[in-house]
């Protein structure tokens, strides 16, 4: 995936305004478990980077639960939430996914097949113009714990899991202020404006489908 468009929709989410954030009274918070907009619609409070995106990602309900799908036919546009939360207090993200449909030969290790069933990104702007995150990746084929650099280094990347779960739910929780200091250095983080997420297929030329649900901020 090109970098830019990355950029850009980060810097949109960036430019809605922090807003007024969370209010926090429990362990874990939830920014987005779905309950909002219509069923097989794009999610409401969410932007997509182009509106060629729209399609790309809906609300869907199974089994009481709501979440996010994403299916991606030869395209890769990100949609993104702004909200902000105090990280001192919540550093820990928290969501569940799984993978549907792997893209066809994809290896996020390589330019020409940089294509993921599901990523998740923590945005964190640095000024007006700029911004930095940190994604997290269920590969096809590269080993978890794998890291890697995309957007000229203001993207890295950390791959979560790999191979199928033959269609389960998985729980993530993934302390993002540590990653960020530690791939970014020193002891200074951004304040946290917004989440991401990208399920892509446009390198390989191919599709993908993957589910997202529950966003929560946590405690450590």
């Amino acid at each position: 995936m090109a970098p830019r468009p990355l950029i850009a929709l980060l810097l949109l989410v960036f430019s809605l305004g922090a807003g007024p954030g969370v209010a926090f009274a429990a362990e874990c918070v939830a920014l987005d478990d779905f309950s909002q907009g219509w069923l097989g619609e794009f999610p409401s409070q969410w932007k997509p980077r182009k509106e060629s995106g729209r399609p790309v990602f809906s609300v869907r309900e199974e089994g009481g639960r709501r979440f996010l799908r994403g299916v991606a036919r030869r395209v890769g546009i990100q949609a993104g939430r702004e909200v902000a939360w105090d990280l001192e207090a919540y550093p820990v993200l928290a969501w569940k996914w799984r993978p549907l449909e792997f893209p066809k030969d994809s290896d996020e290790r390589k330019t020409s097949t940089n294509d993921s069933a599901l990523s998740v990104y923590a945005v964190f702007p640095t000024s007006k113009v700029s911004v930095k995150s940190v994604k997290y990746v269920w590969s096809r084929v590269v080993p978890a714990g794998t890291h890697l650099t995309s957007s000229a280094g203001s993207t890295q990347v950390r791959v979560l899991r790999s191979g199928a779960p033959g269609g389960r739910w998985v729980e993530e929780q993934v302390d993002v202020r540590r990653d960020y200091q530690k791939y970014f250095g020193g002891t200074e983080v951004p304040k946290p404006a917004g989440i991401a997420v990208l399920t892509d297929s446009d390198d390989t030329k191919s599709s993908a489908q993957g589910d997202y649900a529950d966003f929560r901020v946590c405690k450590p």
